[in-house]
């Protein structure tokens, strides 16, 4: 094809487009509307895409893409492409903008055949059977988008007619079917006894490929490569791919005959590693029975957690208690209306947070208190010491206090404030001197 034998749109073309746009209730409003006719260019077959645009009352058509069947390059002209946007078309000869866009260069241009070809009905598909080598082609009845790339592939696999004729035009331009049913006439026999399944639940062209070589289910095969497909990109699946040495479907046979999801076993997995039970043996990488030892492993799991969890929780209640008991002496209750208290557990913590409706049981203070970043005070009535009154953090760092809050995270008075700042915080920083800290 050559860009000086491009012709203007014929008029009955026009009247077919129109008229399929007109039945195109559904794309009236949409900016980007686009139809196709068949014609020749220099004694070649080539599909000329247009785009469709209403302003007003009035109705526009233009060229914009041009494609032919024997050509690596393809025309175009005022659209442009990106992988965000889609396909956009601009209307600056027909005097619908003010400005041209930075695509729109007012002549024809060249691109790589595969780009600028968006879906878009051929108002005219039985033009192809004029051409003798196309005659048997049904090409007419092909409605997918890559109708070019159909052409081509009939022109080398005259064989997709026989697609066509089965109702499986979705294969016609698969070249791995093609070959097929071009030299294997087992593989033929096999196919036209599945048609009716593979035309009903498009299964994929290497899912037919492999249901056939291994002789197995199109339902199953399908459901593994989907599986694989998906399990693969998962990298939360990492340890279960480790467990079985990367056979995928070795798990998918597995976890499909027991009935489960690979949630279940991965919750049954994490259960059987926390208590150090051998994977590698079958009766724990593959239970007969997967629901039942999936229970026992669970209840197993929760019982030994709840163990070591108290187990856990005892050693860091002593350890908080021994960091309490170190700085016990910046404690202060001597001749004063208020006092200090270090407390002594967690609990104490989270007793004191709940009085006062504040924070200081529930984020990660008492590990802080652990590590020895900061220390935790209760200021207190003297006459009252066990009501929650003032909770202050103080800094073993920088010998500061870092936060003071009463209830509901309120500001204490003047005279706590002048307590905590100008009695309490000058004794504890000289008894954190005495502590050598």
């Amino acid at each position: 094809m050559k860009i000086e034998k491009i012709k203007p749109i014929p008029k009955y073309i026009l009247d077919l487009i129109k008229k399929a746009d007109k039945q195109d209730r559904l794309n009236q409003n949409s900016q980007k509307r686009f139809y196709a006719y068949l014609t020749t260019n220099d004694k070649e077959l080539v599909k000329v895409t247009v785009a469709v645009k209403n302003k007003g009352k009035n109705w526009y058509c233009k060229q914009v893409a041009i494609h032919g069947v024997n050509s690596k390059d393809c025309f175009i002209k005022d659209i442009e492409y990106t992988w965000i946007a889609g396909y956009s078309v601009g209307w600056y000869e027909q005097g619908l903008q003010k400005q041209p866009k930075y695509y729109e260069y007012g002549n024809w241009g060249y691109a790589d055949d595969k780009y600028f070809d968006p879906f878009a009905p051929i108002v005219n598909r039985e033009y192809a059977l004029k051409f003798e080598k196309y005659k048997y082609s049904l090409a007419n009845e092909y409605t997918y988008q890559d109708y070019i790339k159909y052409l081509r592939i009939y022109e080398q696999y005259p064989q997709a007619e026989y697609l066509m004729k089965l109702n499986l035009q979705y294969y016609a331009t698969s070249k791995t079917i093609l070959k097929l049913i071009e030299k294997n006439k087992q593989f033929r026999k096999w196919f036209i006894k599945n048609r009716l399944e593979i035309y009903l639940k498009s299964y994929y062209v290497s899912t037919i490929v492999s249901a056939y070589k291994q002789n197995k289910d199109l339902d199953k095969t399908q459901q593994l490569e989907r599986f694989i497909k998906s399990f693969s990109k998962n990298e939360h699946y990492r340890e279960i791919k480790e467990l079985f040495n990367g056979n995928i479907e070795q798990f998918f046979n597995y976890i499909t005959s027991q009935q489960i999801d690979v949630s279940l076993y991965i919750d049954y997995l994490n259960a059987c590693k926390y208590l150090k039970l051998n994977m590698q043996e079958n009766k724990n990488k593959i239970p007969h029975d997967f629901k039942h030892w999936h229970d026992i492993r669970i209840d197993e799991y929760s019982t030994a957690k709840q163990k070591a969890d108290e187990e856990e929780r005892k050693a860091f209640n002593l350890k908080f208690l021994d960091i309490a008991n170190k700085y016990l002496s910046l404690q202060h209750n001597l001749k004063d209306v208020y006092i200090s208290i270090i407390p002594t557990s967690p609990e104490d913590l989270i007793y004191e947070g709940k009085k006062l409706h504040h924070c200081v049981g529930s984020m990660n203070y008492d590990q802080k208190f652990v590590r020895e970043e900061s220390l935790i005070f209760f200021i207190r009535n003297k006459n009252k010491p066990n009501k929650p009154f003032v909770t202050l953090e103080y800094s073993l760092k920088n010998h500061k206090i870092l936060q003071c809050y009463a209830d509901h995270n309120s500001k204490p008075d003047s005279k706590v404030m002048n307590f905590i700042n100008k009695v309490w915080l000058p004794y504890a920083n000289k008894q954190l001197k005495q502590l050598a800290i």
